[in-house]
């Protein structure tokens, strides 16, 4: 099936904003078998859009239509459509009333220019929006099948998955049972990974496992879309390759499919009734901002503590001399955060930056430690790159080495992005 995107508005033609609804929804098709041929970004112009509309109906098999549906002047996609399929453009009746009830149930008076939303083209199938005010539709222009989504992050993700990717995969052809599973690691490399899970879709001999990779620093997300009859086929498929993927990556593989490096971590401590305090140089709360926030956080998590002098950390928790940024006084640091907090587990991440310009060569010396009931474990490192790159890193390093701490799983295991 010949796929295309097309984007449209003048914010993203001219790059005011990242156009990240065109990467996620070709990942999403990606994941389930079907490849994005054209990509296409048209800025808010009747004959460019279109232009664009004629042209993906001549060489596309199905074509998804994002933004232009809301109620201002500049939003085209409902009218253009009409244009192009050679259809009036009529009200909808049905999702005028679905409008007004959702403006109802959120105590807000409907502004007379929503009604714009409700005027579809008189052959197009509603997509419904349950989060939105905009509704999807589809419709055929030319040989395609249109399908006409919000711009709306949430709503267009919410449509795409339970919408369009269920009708894409009918109109293919191909088996509809599928399946994406995936493992998030850390500490090894895009090529390091790809090397040690060579010869895995050989696992499946029938071609119907697709492996691929996505890398989002300082984490590699490993993909697998297995295709089969049923639920259960697909289960069978994917029992040797799972094993297999666990054994060759080992402790690098920090969750699967949904879970998170933090969400282990909060998992973990919630099983043994522990508590969690942070210490942060640097790294600018970033730890913190990913535990905190997590349904159950609340009754574990009990301090984080931010410097970007460590010398104040000294200070605040009372500690001697001398100061330097070391294995035994990060220790020291996270004994002293246990301690105050009154937590079960305190992680303390100390950061040694270079002096000089931010280059390639730029670095940072990391040297955090873990404090749990009785049990102190350090690590030192040396990360190279960017600040950026230094404070990814080593967020990700003191996250990693906790959850490794967790779960009984050596803390000092080496990991690509470290130097000597």
């Amino acid at each position: 099936m010949l796929i295309e995107i097309i984007c449209t508005g003048d914010e993203v033609l001219t790059g005011k904003i990242v156009n990240s609804n065109f990467s996620y929804a070709a990942q999403k098709l990606e994941d389930v078998g079907l490849s994005v041929r054209w990509g296409t970004t048209v800025g808010d112009d009747r004959e460019t859009l279109l232009a664009a509309f004629k042209q993906a109906g001549e060489r596309a098999d199905a074509v998804i239509v994002n933004g232009g549906l809301g109620p201002t002047v500049d939003d085209l996609s409902q009218e253009i459509a009409a244009q192009a399929a050679g259809v009036e453009l009529v009200l909808n009746e049905q999702w005028l009333v679905t409008m007004e009830e959702f403006f109802r149930r959120r105590s807000r008076v409907m502004s007379p220019n929503n009604r714009k939303q409700a005027m579809l083209p008189s052959t197009a199938e509603v997509l419904d929006n349950p989060i939105g005010t905009a509704c999807g539709f589809a419709l055929d222009i030319g040989k395609a099948r249109f399908f006409f989504t919000p711009g709306v992050p949430r709503e267009l993700r919410r449509m795409l998955e339970e919408q369009i990717i269920p009708r894409l995969l009918a109109r293919s052809g191909t088996q509809t049972a599928i399946r994406l599973k995936r493992f998030h690691s850390y500490g090894l490399g895009e090529s390091h990974v790809d090397s040690l899970l060579n010869g895995i879709e050989d696992l499946v001999p029938d071609g119907s496992l697709k492996l691929g990779f996505r890398a989002h620093y300082p984490q590699i997300e490993t993909k697998l879309t297995v295709r089969g009859k049923d639920d259960a086929d697909i289960d069978d498929k994917l029992a040797p390759v799972v094993t297999e993927i666990r054994q060759r990556l080992g402790n690098f593989i920090l969750a699967e499919d949904d879970d998170t490096l933090e969400g282990m971590i909060l998992k973990a401590l919630e099983r043994r009734g522990g508590s969690l305090s942070l210490v942060e140089t640097f790294t600018g709360g970033q730890m913190a901002a990913r535990i905190a926030p997590l349904p159950g956080a609340e009754t574990i998590f009990r301090r984080g503590t931010v410097a970007r002098d460590t010398s104040e950390l000294w200070d605040n928790f009372a500690l001697t001399e001398p100061r330097e940024i070391t294995r035994a006084s990060a220790e020291a640091v996270a004994e002293a955060a246990r301690r105050d907090s009154g937590a079960t587990h305190a992680l303390a991440v100390l950061i040694d930056l270079d002096d000089g310009p931010d280059k390639i060569d730029f670095g940072g010396t990391i040297c955090l430690a873990i404090a749990g009931d009785g049990e102190v474990q350090s690590r030192r490192s040396r990360i190279l790159g960017g600040r950026e790159w230094v404070r990814l890193g080593a967020a990700e390093l003191g996250l990693d080495c906790l959850r490794r701490f967790l779960y009984e799983l050596p803390v000092t295991e080496r990991i690509d992005f470290e130097r000597t």
